[in-house]
């Protein structure tokens, strides 16, 4: 993603690029907070295992610390939870932007090949215009050459008819 946006004309790119650290950001705290879950539910495991122990001697253990204990497991599994919905989305959103800059790419690749086309009609619309310009410009010449002719012709009927009559 980084080298995309750096490819990119530099309006977008500034922006492409905050919003990139941005994320990267946002990957590496979910990473921490992941990375302090897992080892939260180790210590719970460990937990769990001394209260295992520690229910054979279960009468010793008073009904208030066995709520206490519960409310505490129910709120580690709660973010235990949120954690795992938290990844779920940031792999959602990671999905979404390759998507997106995959879009970019066609789109850019649409642009680039729109940009060609429009370069290869110029050139064709220059060569048409010259080649009309020689075409009005012979045809200005034979309207030329066709006038003179007639003239002459008229000219040389006249003077047949003229030396016919006089001699």
């Amino acid at each position: 993603m980084d080298l995309e946006a750096r490819s990119l004309q530099p309006s977008m790119k500034a922006t492409l690029l905050a919003k990139l650290r941005e994320y990267k950001t946002d990957l590496n705290n979910l990473k921490n907070e992941v990375k302090r879950v897992a080892s939260a539910n180790a210590s719970i495991t460990a937990r769990d295992e001394l209260l295992e122990l520690g229910r054979i001697d279960s009468l010793a253990v008073s009904n208030d610390q066995k709520g206490r204990l519960l409310m505490t497991t129910e709120r580690l599994n709660q973010s235990t939870d949120r954690l795992t919905n938290s990844r779920k989305t940031l792999l959602e959103t990671e999905e979404l932007g390759v998507s997106i800059l995959q879009d970019l790419h066609q789109q850019r690749q649409s642009l680039l090949h729109a940009h060609k086309s429009l370069h290869g009609v110029d050139d064709n619309i220059s060569k048409s215009k010259k080649i009309l310009a020689a075409m009005s410009k012979r045809m200005s010449r034979n309207k030329w050459i066709v006038g003179s002719l007639m003239a002459a012709l008229v000219l040389a009927i006249i003077l047949i008819l003229y030396f016919k009559f006089t001699h």
